[in-house]
């Protein structure tokens, strides 16, 4: 979608739908592309409702308020409604694999001197944490993986390599968490299964303690499909998204609202 064309046609395509005393709109642009805050963080944009008053071949315009306005890329879209259409808007956020957003606050329970229980909520502003949903392990070397995998960033530089996970829909996890004495008869290693449509099935990063570098296996009805070796763990994201990121969780999710019409996209 071609930003600056879009902002040059904003005014046309909202007058009538802004207030005759308003001398000024707002609008965000949701092209797949993150969101930035003031502070310089990533953000995720929460799901919103609107009215489709404007669509072009590259975008649909939702107004969303008294004089604001959201423009999606018409190619990013699941549904592009009719205009006048109510719709509800859902655009990409990171996730956990619990499949709660990633910025949910963290919450614990605590208790009173008398011993009363209450709830405290943390939030760390710019933290979008997906933990890997394995217990601590005994290996420094697996450790260090789990740490990699879940700091160290995806290609797009939105994502950590976890959010790229969650959405390839990585699930049933396993890991070999040996003593020091087998590492190398069983080298360290994390595998889950995934659904994307690049790759169906099992996924295993492997840690080659000889090389001190990691190995990625993709296996399909338990037979070997594709073997990476000497992969750096910088290049980590790159390999796991050129084996399994097909590109879909950009995609933008807009539900017309009960007794809406729409046409699939």
């Amino acid at each position: 979608m071609d930003t600056q064309a879009i902002r040059a046609q904003m005014p046309t395509l909202v007058c009538g739908h802004v207030p005759s005393n308003v001398r000024s709109f707002k609008f965000n642009i949701f092209d797949g592309q993150p969101k930035v805050s003031t502070l310089g963080f990533h953000i995720d944009p929460k799901p919103f409702e609107g009215k489709v008053i404007a669509t072009t071949d590259e975008a649909i315009v939702v107004k969303t308020g008294r004089a604001e306005f959201a423009v999606l890329d018409r190619a990013l879209v699941t549904e592009v409604p009719d205009e006048g259409t109510r719709v509800h808007v859902e655009p990409y956020a990171r996730r956990r694999f619990d499949g709660q957003r990633a910025d949910t606050p963290e919450e614990r329970t605590e208790f009173t001197a008398d011993g009363q229980p209450y709830t405290v909520k943390t939030l760390v502003l710019g933290s979008a944490p997906a933990t890997l949903p394995i217990p601590e392990p005994r290996c420094p070397e697996l450790q260090e993986l789990i740490q990699q995998m879940e700091q160290l960033p995806a290609p797009d530089g939105y994502r950590r390599i976890t959010h790229l996970l969650v959405d390839a829909e990585a699930r049933d996890f396993t890991w070999v968490d040996p003593l020091p004495e087998d590492i190398i008869a069983t080298p360290p290693a994390i595998g889950f299964s995934v659904d994307t449509a690049k790759f169906q099935g099992r996924v295993t990063v492997l840690y080659e303690r000889g090389l001190d570098l990691y190995a990625l296996e993709l296996h399909r009805d338990g037979e070997l499909v594709e073997r990476v070796n000497e992969v750096f763990f910088d290049a980590l994201g790159e390999t796991l998204e050129r084996l399994i990121d097909d590109g879909n969780w950009r995609r933008i999710r807009v539900q017309c609202l009960p007794g809406q019409k729409s046409v699939q996209h």
